[in-house]
């Protein structure tokens, strides 16, 4: 039905199309998408009425997708000298550690088949234990120890509040950026454990549910909405904030929705949270053959594989957010105008490493040749700053002041004091990970 960057807005896709009576299920082969439910949509004839509907509503990459396997994979399981051939399978040890390719990992592996026909390695452990594996890795080694104990309620009440993405697989989480980088028990450390201990079973919540615990790295000086990256419902806890701490009581006095002032902005270089850092401010150039070439590959991503663009014109912001982000993006090409909306515009051109950002021109003599991104910030910039979170903890901030700065309205509570019900697939606070089989060649 559709493709996406963001599982943000492939949910908000699969609502759409919910409301018009299409049952759907959410997948990642590699992209997010959105499907047409499987197991409800079996017959030739209801599958011609889904994609004849879909393209009364306009949606030009929906497609019918067939897929005849000649052959059905297996696992098989040597142990002490028997092979064992299986299509699902458990594995766990006595001493509480298992390794895959040399990296150790707490809790239970479980083979199991997927929506792709290949087959998912799972780590099934107690939550507690899966932070363990991502803490260190997402904060990093050397912050501050209250920026890391925010680190550890953001990363516990990100995992509570995601369980429902995976369920066409039937896991709830990935180990990669998607979801949170998640090493297992490799390179864990005092630090990290200590603050997950500190804080042990603490989550943001909102009307008395976790949030949507959404970070970044770099914000660029200022956070931005959810809406300013995704569609869907608005996230009243997810507001743009001003990342300074000398920002006062408004939390952001900044209007950026012009591009005059988000020029000014983006040349000031002092007084913000992030100053010193890398992506806190950031040129990238690309010229118009290579903007044609990232948009095509992404228009072919996207489902549209009709598309062929001999040459891209120019480019022109056509709608930006108050918090600076670019809401629309469109590209004049030899076949009329392409427009790319929020958060895709990273996947459809490689220069910028954020949606904020202006564009200045690039010529030689009269002619056009291409593009330079000017901007600030690293990630979609929602919530906290991971960066900025290091210098309020140098200043002095406790985490729960940290988790104030970036959260709207959102309360501190206990995994026990909160609502878990709807998707809540399991009774006890337990977290299966992914790490999907690249190869045949793969091992314990």
């Amino acid at each position: 039905m559709s493709h996406h960057r963001s599982y943000e807005n492939a949910e908000a896709s699969a609502l759409y199309w919910q409301q018009r009576g299409i049952v759907t299920e959410i997948a990642q082969p590699r992209r997010w998408q959105v499907w047409a439910h499987r197991g409800i949509y079996t017959s030739p004839l209801a599958r011609q009425a889904v994609l004849a509907l879909a393209r009364t509503h306009g949606n030009r990459a929906v497609e019918l997708v067939s897929e005849t396997q000649t052959r059905q994979a297996q696992v098989s399981v040597v142990l002490n000298g028997v092979r064992y051939d299986r299509r699902q399978f458990e594995l766990e040890s006595d001493r509480g550690v298992l390794r895959v390719n040399g990296r150790p990992y707490g809790g239970r592996l479980r083979f199991q088949p997927n929506a792709y026909g290949s087959f998912t390695l799972v780590n099934a452990v107690p939550i507690e234990t899966y932070l363990r594996g991502v803490v260190p890795h997402e904060i990093g080694y050397n912050a501050p120890f209250a920026a890391v104990e925010a680190q550890a309620v953001l990363a516990r009440t990100y995992a509570l509040a995601s369980r429902q993405r995976f369920a066409v697989d039937d896991y709830e989480l990935c180990a990669d950026t998607q979801c949170q980088v998640y090493r297992g028990l490799q390179d864990t450390t005092t630090t990290a454990d200590r603050a997950i201990a500190n804080t042990r079973g603490q989550i943001l919540t909102y009307q008395n549910r976790p949030i949507d615990a959404l970070y970044s790295s770099t914000t660029g000086g200022i956070t931005a909405n959810f809406n300013d990256l995704w569609d869907g419902t608005p996230r009243p806890y997810l507001q743009s904030v001003w990342d300074a701490a000398a920002r006062g009581r408004e939390r952001n006095p900044w209007n950026l929705s012009s591009e005059s002032t988000v020029r000014t902005f983006l040349q000031r270089r002092q007084g913000f949270n992030e100053v010193g850092w890398r992506t806190f401010r950031w040129r990238r150039q690309s010229t118009l053959g290579e903007i044609r070439q990232t948009l095509q590959a992404f228009l072919r991503l996207s489902g549209d594989r009709q598309t062929k663009i001999g040459e891209v014109l120019s480019l022109t912001v056509t709608e930006r957010a108050a918090s600076g982000r670019v809401l629309s993006l469109q590209a004049q090409t030899d076949l009329g105008p392409i427009t790319i909306r929020k958060d895709e515009i990273i996947d459809a051109f490689h220069a910028p490493d954020s949606t904020f950002f202006y564009l200045e021109p690039l010529r030689q003599g009269d002619r056009l040749t291409g593009y330079a991104f000017i901007g600030g910030g690293l990630g979609h910039g929602v919530g906290m700053s991971q960066t900025g979170s290091y210098a309020l903890a140098r200043q002095g901030l406790n985490y729960r002041q940290i988790l104030d700065f970036y959260y709207t309205s959102a309360r501190l509570q206990t995994i026990q004091s909160v609502s878990l019900a709807g998707n809540c697939r399991f009774s006890s606070p337990l977290i299966t990970l992914a790490d999907r089989i690249l190869s045949p060649s793969r091992n314990l």
